[in-house]
């Protein structure tokens, strides 16, 4: 376990299930493509526990079925989604004054995700956090994604921020592997979706149950 920067200059997160509750809307697409092709849907509870794997985990909810057939059914299931992906959409409660208080702090923050990009650049738009993020890299940025360091290191080149001095906060195993990996502090916090896992088995530096307790953490004054 590594010690917490003594002077951080920066957090990266994770997107959905770290900063954002997306999982309403993925599945309520998942919903409305299985009434397209005439197949029960899926509960939300199962759906909700696999979003941090993407698009394909979330299809094999509804769908039993190869990895070549879900890749099929994804164009559609994500023009959906797409079309609707901030209506119940938001940050989870206490996100927005974490990030108000890291920006009153004079620390940037950027995002990570395996979300696609084209996906990522419009859902950030939509937030009104597209002129707040130090850097953005998606799943397609790079050929590599996490739990491949490549993405969160190429956040900091990009930001200008140095690894050492740097957080990475994600909900599941794979952000802790790709922060570890790239040098960062690493945090596991356990408001997300975990894909069904113990974020204490994850060997994260830290491991949070509320977003207050990242500014805690950091010494940060969030605002009432």
């Amino acid at each position: 376990m590594k010690s917490l920067p003594e002077s951080p200059q920066g957090v990266l997160f994770d997107l959905d299930g770290t900063l954002l509750d997306s999982a309403p809307d993925l599945h309520a697409a998942l919903v409305a493509y299985c009434h397209e092709v005439d197949a029960a849907p899926a509960p939300y509870a199962k759906v909700r526990e696999v979003v941090s794997r993407g698009s394909r985990a979330i299809l094999r909810c509804a769908f039993d079925e190869s990895d070549e057939a879900l890749f099929e059914r994804m164009p559609r299931y994500l023009e959906l989604y797409h079309s609707m992906m901030t209506r119940h959409t938001r940050p989870f409660e206490g996100i927005d004054p974490l990030l108000h208080a890291l920006e009153s702090a004079g620390l940037a923050w950027g995002i990570v995700t395996n979300k696609p990009a084209y996906l990522t650049d419009d859902l950030i738009e939509q937030i009104g956090w597209s002129r707040r993020t130090c850097a953005v890299v998606s799943g397609d940025t790079l050929p590599v994604r996490k739990p491949d360091p490549a993405p969160v290191l190429l956040a900091c080149e990009r930001a200008g921020l140095d690894p050492a001095r740097c957080l990475f906060v994600g909900d599941d195993r794979r952000d802790v592997q790709a922060g570890n990996s790239a040098g960062l502090y690493s945090v596991a916090v356990h408001w997300g979706y975990l894909d069904g896992g113990d974020p204490h088995a994850w060997g994260a530096d830290r491991v949070l149950e509320h977003p207050r307790q990242l500014a805690e953490l950091l010494k940060l004054k969030v605002a009432a």
